[in-house]
């Protein structure tokens, strides 16, 4: 079992930067693959990022990439989202997910076991 707590969400202005947190229980975390999901209102959650248990292996959605960057410090059992140059089209709920597993990160919603509350991000133009 995880439980995951999001933190870092914001108001900023548009160009500006924000830097999420996930902060994980338990002592098997660096088992689990990490992904941020982000959900804007009236709209289906989308993939934004993943990582692998080994932060070897990362991948970004075609909107975030050269923009945002996924990292885990397993010693703190943290994934962060880095995320610059922040545009109005990204404001959205932002969640963490956890996948016990040990291989390529997963980019599929139905793929990840647990789920954090979600953190609010609002850019203004």
């Amino acid at each position: 079992q995880v439980q995951l707590v999001e933190s870092g969400g914001g108001l900023v202005q548009a160009g500006g930067s924000l830097r999420l947190s996930c902060a994980a229980s338990g002592r098997t975390f660096r088992r689990y693959a990490m992904g941020w999901f982000r959900q804007a209102p009236g709209k289906e959650r989308e993939f934004v990022a993943a990582i692998s248990w080994t932060g070897g292996i990362t991948y970004y959605a075609d909107s975030v990439k050269g923009r945002f960057t996924i990292s885990r410090d397993n010693a703190k059992n943290t994934v962060y989202l880095q995320m610059n140059s922040l545009k109005p089209e990204d404001t959205a709920v932002y969640y963490c997910a956890a996948d016990d597993n040990l291989g390529t990160p997963p980019r599929f919603r139905y793929q990840y076991d647990y789920w954090g509350q979600g953190t609010q991000v609002t850019v203004s133009s």
